[in-house]
């Protein structure tokens, strides 16, 4: 392990940032301090949680804040990346603020700042208030107006503290898992109410980014969820459609070449896409300071043929509208996702990228595999985790070397939390929580990045 630790830290460019990532409502807990979200709504659903947990206690992050982050001083990272929670400082998602929850995140950045530990905040990671929901969630025309304002809570409060912000993480999952599919909250089931959502998304996007700037916000960019799309077989038109719901959706019309119009072609028959302004295609466009990829596993799909085995999480058709027949098949090594481990992949995500969002920096916001972890007299030697960490950092600088201008890594995650519609069956935390208990614990994989860290040269 030291060999392997002293290897990635020889490779690190001084000015590289790494860290380790959190979002509100995988940690917090203290639903009764804040309004409600579409995950509680979800949650309270028998069946839609795996194991049927719900947004208390998760891991009492409101309670244990500072206490966490003496583990991030002890990994010695140089940023954390956290997400606020829309109900939390705007219980209604608009209108009358909540000043403890404002007054919370402002001692947890103040906090961060003494540690030297630069602060990258997440404005939105999924938990929409409910009261917004209930005007049609991300298909309501509203929404992105509703969303710049509530950027605009937030700039005008920490603007002047924060280092990186992020207007969304992943909105792909919100689009599809949450609207086109029935996976992640709100659970809709609608493939036309999917696309209608990744655009106001996308809108929402720019208008926040618009925002930041008025308050002289640094580096303000968007986490997105891409990956490379492998097809075994003769699936070309299937892998083109995966690349450009998953990929090209949110890139292209960032970058200013409007929606792919391929992917308008193959789901003409699922909406019309009458809500897309070209007005609002420039709004979307609004430049960016950086591009954060959460990367986990590529997808590999192929031909229907009834074979698919197990539970792979958020890998379905349903999730993509307008998708020729296809089946999921990961190969080798899996992790307990169903996800396959494929570290080669990872490097082709960053060069495609870079090609697709030329002279953007890259941060990869999230990395990182659940493993099954078993304490043994206190311990727990997730040598899963530590050889997932070891390739995947090792591809990226690859992808740096051939010339990807990245610029940092940050650990999914700090802690074991609930992992959204898995609950806590699923665990990608390096440091243990016992949920009774609330007891963290380093898991080897915390020892080995605290090892990396430490080496690194000054």
């Amino acid at each position: 392990m030291e060999r392997s630790a002293l290897d990635i830290a020889s490779r690190l460019p001084k000015e590289f940032t790494f860290g380790a990532a959190t979002a509100s409502w995988q940690i917090e807990g203290d639903s009764a301090g804040r309004g409600s979200s579409i995950w509680d709504d979800f949650a309270s659903v028998p069946g839609n949680i795996i194991d049927g947990t719900t947004a208390d206690p998760a891991c009492d992050h409101i309670n244990k804040w500072q206490g966490d982050l003496d583990l991030l001083s002890w990994l010695g990272v140089d940023s954390y990346r956290f997400s606020v929670s829309w109900p939390r400082v705007q219980p209604d998602g608009e209108g009358k603020l909540s000043q403890s929850g404002l007054d919370f995140y402002d001692k947890l950045i103040d906090e961060l700042l003494a540690r030297k530990i630069k602060p990258a905040l997440t404005i939105y990671h999924w938990d929409l208030p409910s009261t917004l929901q209930a005007k049609g969630g991300w298909t309501w025309e509203g929404i992105s107006d509703a969303f710049a304002n509530y950027t605009e809570v937030l700039a005008s409060r920490f603007s002047d503290r924060v280092e990186r912000w992020a207007t969304f993480n992943e909105p792909w999952c919100s689009a599809f898992l949450g609207y086109a599919a029935k996976i992640h909250a709100p659970g809709a089931g609608n493939p036309a109410q999917g696309l209608e959502a990744a655009y106001r998304l996308l809108l929402a996007h720019g208008r926040s980014i618009d925002v930041l700037r008025s308050h002289n916000a640094k580096n303000a960019g968007i986490v997105l969820n891409l990956t490379t799309v492998h097809g075994d077989g003769e699936v070309a038109e299937a892998v083109e459609h995966l690349d450009g719901i998953q990929n090209r959706l949110w890139l292209d019309p960032i970058a200013g070449r409007g929606i792919p119009k391929d992917i308008v072609a193959r789901t003409s028959q699922i909406t019309d896409w009458s809500f897309v302004k070209e007005s609002e295609l420039s709004e979307i466009a609004t430049p960016i300071d950086w591009l954060g990829i959460n990367y986990y596993t590529p997808m590999r799909v192929a031909k229907p043929r009834n074979t698919q085995g197990g539970h792979i999480v958020g890998q379905s058709p349903d999730a993509y509208p307008g998708c020729p027949p296809i089946e999921f098949t990961p190969r080798g090594k899996l992790t307990e996702m169903g996800w396959e481990v494929d570290a080669a992949s990872f490097t082709q995500t960053l060069l495609t990228t870079a090609e697709r969002l030329p002279n953007i920096p890259i941060y990869v916001t999230e990395n990182g595999g659940a493993f099954p972890d078993h304490i043994v007299e206190g311990k727990i030697n997730d040598l899963d985790r530590i050889d997932y960490f070891y390739q995947h950092i090792n591809a990226a600088l690859d992808a740096k070397d051939q010339g990807v201008d990245l610029r940092g890594h940050f650990a999914w995650s700090l802690l074991d939390n609930i992992e959204w519609a898995e609950g806590w069956t699923k665990r990608f935390g390096i440091f243990h929580v016992d949920v009774p208990t609330q007891v963290r614990t380093p898991k080897a994989s915390a020892h080995f990045i605290r090892e990396i860290l430490a080496a690194r040269t000054r």
